[in-house]
């Protein structure tokens, strides 16, 4: 019967003890491994096909206009030609198939940060006035 009675209890104090708390270097451990995880899946995800990330093959946007809050007109080309789309909520529909190309615009550039006033100075300025 004692024995029995010293198993309850150790049983009782074994069901009755708290975790320990994890500890800092664990939690570090565990959001690196998450990281590793979603970059890795990410990395995966990129590289199958049909994944939808990778542009197709012979398609490309040329132009893209807002008309409208759901309406865009697009000029797609497809192997050399140019097409004029009308992208709705409602489905597209090519409105001209261009006879000649859109003519190419060079990249935006970005300003010179030479030719850029300093900023440290401008804040002095206004905050002087």
């Amino acid at each position: 019967m004692a024995v029995a009675g010293q198993a309850t209890t150790h049983a009782a104090s074994v069901g009755n003890a708290a975790p320990s708390p994890p500890s800092l270097l664990g939690a570090v451990f565990a959001l690196l491994l998450v990281l590793g995880l979603i970059i890795g899946l990410a990395w995966l995800l990129k590289r199958m096909p049909g994944s939808g990330f990778r542009p197709a093959q012979g398609l490309r946007v040329v132009a893209s206009l807002a008309v409208g809050s759901k309406e865009r007109v697009v000029v797609i080309e497809v192997n050399g030609e140019q097409l004029l789309l009308g992208v709705s909520a409602g489905g597209i529909a090519m409105l001209h198939a261009l006879p000649e190309s859109l003519p190419e615009t060079p990249p935006a550039r970005l300003p010179d940060l030479k030719q850029l006033p300093d900023f440290a100075q401008m804040l002095k300025q206004k905050l002087r006035r």
